[in-house]
């Protein structure tokens, strides 16, 4: 007898599988789950993706599109790297887990290529190497990878804390920090005690790590035009 596919499309796969990761994240995900979500056999997934990881690649590719959808920036390469690096940040806040998804697919969908060549042509103009101009938006895009997951697992840990109700009071954390040395914790207990700790992940820290970027690739320019 022939199969016949299953009653569902390729979108509510995909929608699906963005609110699987916002309720269980990704180390959790798999393909029987998702379709327990859809309330289909595993098998039938298979008809759409024939892996997990070229579901990955599906979703990537979807936030690739997104981004490429939002950024709007003209000026020259500084603006449009600043412009699009807010952009990308933006947009993987709010689909869960696609930090790392885009980490861990290759450029092989037609999103993820035309996002890559974009960023590459916010530097064409610039006197950069080729491989610079490369390295460059490397630099950029994990600078805002790696911000936006450090965020993400921040705010789960601190969520896991609340819930076990494992938190170390502030009082305590102070006395422990009081109680080591100035060599061992003096930086540390100073930045902590004037709440400097609590600026991590705000967007006053994005645009200043940001800036140190731009500033650097500036600096790498103005070598390269001398």
């Amino acid at each position: 007898m022939k199969k016949q596919q299953p009653q569902i499309s390729e979108e509510r796969i995909l929608e699906a599988s963005w609110e699987l990761l916002g309720e269980e994240d990704i180390e959790k995900f798999s393909m029987r789950r998702l379709a327990d979500r859809l309330g289909i056999q595993a098998p039938s997934l298979y008809w759409y993706f024939k892996s997990k990881q070229a579901l990955y690649q599906r979703l990537a590719n979807q936030v690739s599109k997104i981004i490429l959808e939002e950024f709007h920036s003209g000026g020259d390469w500084r603006e449009q790297l600043g412009a699009l690096a807010v952009t990308i940040r933006n947009v993987l806040r709010r689909y869960p887990c696609s930090t790392q998804l885009m980490m861990m697919t290759l450029p092989h969908e037609p999103d993820i290529i035309r996002f890559t060549n974009r960023m590459l042509l916010c530097v064409e103009q610039t006197p950069l190497k080729e491989e610079q101009k490369l390295q460059a938006i490397l630099t950029l895009t994990n600078y805002v990878f790696y911000f936006v997951l450090d965020d993400y697992q921040h705010q789960r840990s601190v969520s896991a804390i609340f819930k076990n109700q494992e938190e170390m009071p502030a009082g305590e954390m102070i006395s422990l920090l009081d109680s080591m040395s100035e060599s061992d914790a003096g930086l540390f207990r100073s930045m902590f005690k004037s709440g400097l700790f609590e600026l991590m992940g705000s967007d006053g820290s994005f645009d200043f790590g940001l800036k140190l970027i731009l500033s650097g690739i500036e600096q790498v320019i103005k070598e390269q035009e001398r």
